[in-house]
């Protein structure tokens, strides 16, 4: 049985998610009760653009953009942003939309769905702060333990190759003292930037403390290691940080060791760390030379 406009316009208004239209003209023209109930607005102080003001100030950009360039495409888009309740409290929404058309085919604007998802937004973030490190948004050390323990187990059970580096920038102190903490920290998160670049999806990357860093890449032999590592040392070396008119160059140190029977990965990461120390005291042998 087909529903009429009436049936239509009630399933819509009693529908627990926040739903709105918008026009040819881009702008929204209709909010069902649940938004409003939600906003604590009324429709005319909703309709146009309206909405945006109860978008969060640092969402704004990134909200109106997913929207006008899905527009632009009548595609289908997804987003998340945080919309202010009426107590005044911002509320992560999911916000799902879809072109619509009428007649023989033709695009008459978007309609859209929301719904609340605070709870979960705020519990991946939880899950993130729990497993990144806050400065390079690489894994944390304990996490990195726990996911690289599981790829030891897999590499003993199943005779695949495992290869871990140690690595280390050189000269970090001075570069603090030098230069200070903040350009220290740009530092470390260009390390981390460069570093993501370049290894591949499998491989687990982590700041392990202080300038140090960890990587494992499973099913990965040594010499393959080492072809993976040369680049992170050439693409480390074209690093340019810059502090007001100095130029802060950076280099790094590394140690690597394949798996070859130890019994658990933190023998691994003792002899890649020896590895790493041992290249660390060649450079400075050599630079004591010179």
């Amino acid at each position: 049985m087909d529903l009429d406009q009436n049936q239509y316009q009630t399933i819509v208004e009693s529908s627990p998610n926040m739903i709105w239209r918008s026009g040819l003209d881009t702008l929204c023209n209709y909010f069902n009760a649940t938004w409003l109930n939600f906003t604590g607005k009324h429709m005319e102080q909703e309709v146009g653009n309206g909405w945006v003001e109860g978008v969060h100030p640092e969402d704004v950009e990134r909200c109106v953009k997913i929207y006008l360039d899905a527009f632009t495409k009548q595609e289908p888009f997804e987003m998340d942003y945080r919309l202010k309740r009426h107590d005044g409290v911002y509320r992560w929404i999911n916000d799902r939309g879809v072109p619509f058309y009428v007649g023989d085919h033709q695009f008459a604007g978007y309609i859209g769905s929301c719904m609340d998802v605070t709870e979960k937004v705020e519990g991946q973030r939880l899950r993130e702060m729990a497993q990144q490190d806050g400065l390079t948004k690489l894994l944390n050390r304990q996490y990195f333990e726990q996911l690289g323990k599981i790829e030891f187990a897999k590499a003993k059970r199943f005779s695949t190759g495992l290869t871990l580096a140690m690595i280390d920038i050189d000269d970090f102190k001075r570069i603090n003292d030098t230069y200070g903490h903040i350009i220290g920290d740009d530092v470390l998160k260009e390390m981390a930037r460069t570093m993501k670049e370049v290894i591949r999806d499998f491989d687990l990357l982590a700041r392990f403390g202080g300038d140090e860093f960890v990587l494992l890449m499973t099913n990965t032999n040594a010499s393959e290691a080492e072809a993976l590592v040369d680049r992170l040392d050439q693409e480390i070396k074209k690093n340019v940080v810059r502090s007001g008119d100095h130029e802060v160059k950076v280099s790094a140190s590394f140690g690597v060791h394949q798996l070859n029977g130890e019994e658990n990965l933190e023998k691994v990461l003792i002899e890649a760390d020896r590895r790493l120390y041992e290249a660390k005291r060649r450079i400075k042998t050599s630079n004591d030379h010179d």
